[in-house]
């Protein structure tokens, strides 16, 4: 349909990299002291940051480390922040699963 509005889809990395940022600037420490403190490049941290990179659980959880946050926690706050996102992704429907005979 011409002039239809589609919502942004919900992209878990973006979610994920604006939580740690906060979480970051709410400790007032820098990009530096965390990936210092995580053991992961400075860019690489900022990417992650931006939404633009996925981090690995292992990663994740060194992150949350230098954070002094656990890793559930972090996890609940992006859980709570999806499900409260007007997103295309709540508005699918599910589709049954068609098993072999």
């Amino acid at each position: 349909m011409v002039g239809q509005v589609h919502p942004k889809p919900v992209i878990l990395r973006e979610i994920l990299g604006e939580s740690l940022r906060e979480l970051r600037t709410s400790e007032n420490l820098t990009l530096r002291e965390v990936s210092g403190r995580a053991q992961v490049s400075l860019g690489y941290l900022s990417e992650i940051e931006r939404g633009q990179k996925e981090a690995s659980s292992e990663l994740l959880n060194a992150i949350c480390g230098a954070l002094g946050v656990p890793l559930s926690s972090v996890l609940r706050l992006v859980s709570d922040r999806i499900d409260s996102a007007p997103a295309e992704v709540t508005a699918l429907p599910l589709r049954p699963r068609v098993q072999a005979a």
